[in-house]
């Protein structure tokens, strides 16, 4: 596939609870199939041979808690214009589940996830980064309950967790990419902010359908 008909890749990071999904979401409703999402989530490592109570420890905020090979072998695929077979993690019981989701490339693919420009090759890889940002005590909130809506997660568990390995890993791994963003958000819900990503991304498409019927 010539270099000017490649989707483009972005790539959007920032904290647990920090609003990353939400303006993920908001762009892929405003564009639907013209949109793939790819959640860096379903690529943690599958752990089959350790016990629930064990899985529950695991440090899941650190780089190698993430199967980042795989990862970048099916952005890879998706930028050159195939299709792959997505894992997918069910966070109810700490592990992937046995199922897999097929993901279309389209012309705009959105990579979402905690740690997704901590990685070199995926920086080198993305078009364009984002980092969202938010007030620590606000991510607390949102993570508990977000967690016990949606994961089935007890509190004393979330507490236990954020304190050993959530706030640690954020200061360690996930604020220093920062610094990596060619644009820092301050909430999910900013709307200038979706505005300005809205139009880039209009413009991308019109050079993309510009380039293919050239």
């Amino acid at each position: 596939m010539d270099n000017k008909c490649k989707p483009c890749l972005i790539t959007i990071a920032g904290g647990t609870g920090s609003g990353k999904s939400t303006f993920t979401n908001r762009l892929k409703d405003m564009f639907g199939d013209e949109v793939t999402v790819v959640y860096h989530d379903n690529y943690y490592r599958a752990h089959d041979d350790i016990p629930f109570e064990e899985r529950k420890k695991i440090n899941y905020d650190h780089p190698d808690a993430f199967e980042t090979e795989l990862l970048l072998e099916h952005l890879e695929a998706l930028k050159q214009g195939k299709s792959v077979l997505c894992p997918v993690y069910d966070y109810t019981i700490h592990n992937r589940s046995k199922e897999v989701v097929e993901i279309n490339p389209s012309k705009i693919i959105i990579l979402e996830g905690i740690l997704c420009l901590q990685d070199v090759r995926i920086r080198q890889m993305s078009d364009i980064k984002i980092f969202v940002d938010a007030d620590a005590d606000e991510r607390i909130l949102r993570r508990v309950m977000r967690d016990v809506k949606e994961r089935g997660r007890d509190i004393d568990n979330i507490v236990d967790q954020y304190l050993t390995t959530v706030k640690p890993m954020h200061y360690l791994f996930v604020e220093p990419t920062r610094m990596y963003a060619d644009l820092v958000l301050n909430s999910g819900k900013n709307e200038v902010a979706l505005d300005v990503m809205a139009r880039k991304v209009e413009s991308l498409l019109r050079e993309y359908k510009n380039t293919i019927d050239a």
